[in-house]
């Protein structure tokens, strides 16, 4: 009998969690006179100062008690109005330039639909932490409005014991920014930045590039070890338009600066990859899904650019039968690779199960679950999509594997499982 620990703690879609984010009003006039954002900023230029501050006044009275540093807020976005239309700001009040900056912001609650799919990571700072403990990194999709997926991320510490204490959320959340123009929607490669004063479980990475505009979904982290011993931290996540997908990675050193990197070759047209956290035998290595169907194995000689790979994983077992996929990055033990999958079964009920990989050689599989760890089932199957059971990411502690799990795409929830305990139950 697999030995399961669940925690009591789960989280849940939070309509309160709102950040200001710019609000776009076509810029270009249509010939015949002013753009709309031109009639609007001259409204307000030819307010008296009496008007001026009392409209102020009354949007601080509404919003400033929600945000972190609303007027600095507002000022940053009237800076980038100033720059798009030309404006003379020195001979503009600063309570005009804040209304200004206010007429061109809205409040967007991110995870007001959902929150589901974590990947978890060891933190970057372990300072302070006592013997059997680990500070740790969760990235979250977070769906907001129009059903728009950003990345949440939350910290907390995890014991050997199976215990698990989230850090708390802090009272604002801010959205990280690219330091850029507007109007110059990247194509390519892009850096966003964390905010200097926020913590990262009050940040919030928005999609910005076209491939993106409709979602940054299911981010699978990783702590990658390079040849040279350096570390990174690479997630792997689907680029959506509304239309197309694509497979992108998020790389940062020290999760200030984030680089969103398209990846290219026949593979990346798929969603679902999840990298290995160091090279094998000379190659980097992705676990893949090509056909919406199988898991294949994936190796390439460079980290952004995938091709296609060799089937690795079929569907066995009756929980699995429709489909099977990866459940984040391999996790290196003693034994093997471990692999979290999730399978697909009648009434399209997901489940979470394992394989183990060769060391050496990935493509071997030496090990199999033949039934799930983790099943929808009871408290878990009622949500935005039921019967639902699916993480983008575990992490090994101690003798422990420590799971969060999304439940129904509605909510997060997290469990232990003894390593022993697993590797029994693989023929």
């Amino acid at each position: 009998m697999l030995e399961l620990y669940r925690h009591s703690l789960r989280l849940h879609a939070d309509p309160s969690r709102v950040v200001v984010r710019p609000f776009h009003i076509s810029w270009q006039s249509n010939g015949s006179g002013p753009s709309r954002s031109e009639r609007l900023v001259q409204e307000v230029l030819d307010m008296s100062p009496g008007q001026a501050r009392a409209q102020l006044d009354t949007v601080l009275k509404d919003f400033e008690a929600r945000h972190w540093q609303t007027r600095r807020v507002f000022m940053t976005r009237y800076e980038e109005i100033e720059a798009q239309l030309g404006l003379d700001g020195g001979n503009i009040s600063d309570e005009k330039r804040q209304l200004i900056g206010a007429y061109f912001c809205h409040e967007y609650s991110y995870a007001a639909a959902a929150l589901m799919n974590p990947s978890a990571v060891p933190h970057h700072d372990q300072t302070g932490m006592p013997r059997g403990s680990l500070r740790v990194i969760m990235s979250l999709r977070a769906v907001g409005e129009g059903h728009i997926s950003s990345i949440a991320f939350r910290e907390g510490i995890i014991t050997e014991r199976c215990e698990m204490k989230l850090a708390p959320e802090p009272p604002f959340a801010t959205a990280t920014d690219t330091h850029g123009d507007e109007n110059d929607v990247p194509q390519g490669p892009i850096t966003v930045h964390r905010h200097r004063d926020s913590t990262l479980s009050g940040t919030v990475i928005f999609p910005i590039t076209a491939a993106q505009s409709n979602g940054l979904e299911d981010l699978r982290l990783c702590d990658f070890r390079h040849d040279d011993g350096s570390q990174e931290w690479i997630g792997t996540y689907t680029a959506y338009n509304g239309s197309v997908i694509q497979s992108e990675m998020m790389r940062t050193t020290d999760w200030r600066a984030f680089d969103m990197v398209p990846m290219t070759g026949s593979a990346a047209r798929n969603k679902g990859m999840a990298l290995f956290p160091r090279k094998v035998g000379g190659r980097y290595m992705m676990i893949g899904r090509q056909d919406g169907e199988n898991i294949f194995l994936i190796d390439s000689d460079r980290l952004t650019h995938w091709d296609e790979g060799r089937l690795l994983i079929t569907p066995v077992y009756p929980w699995e039968l429709v489909q099977m996929g990866n459940c984040g990055p391999p996790i290196e033990l003693d034994e093997g690779w471990l692999l979290l999958t999730h399978g697909v079964g009648a009434m399209r009920k997901y489940s979470i199960g394992a394989v183990l990989l060769d060391k050496e050689d990935p493509s071997k599989v030496i090990g199999r679950t033949r039934e799930p760890i983790l099943a929808a089932a009871d408290q878990d199957r009622e949500g935005y999509v039921p019967n639902v059971v699916y993480t983008c990411g575990a992490i090994r502690h101690g003798d422990m594997i420590f799971i969060p799990y999304g439940v129904a795409d509605s909510s997060v929830a997290f469990a232990f499982v003894p390593i022993a305990s697993l590797l029994e139950q693989m023929n």
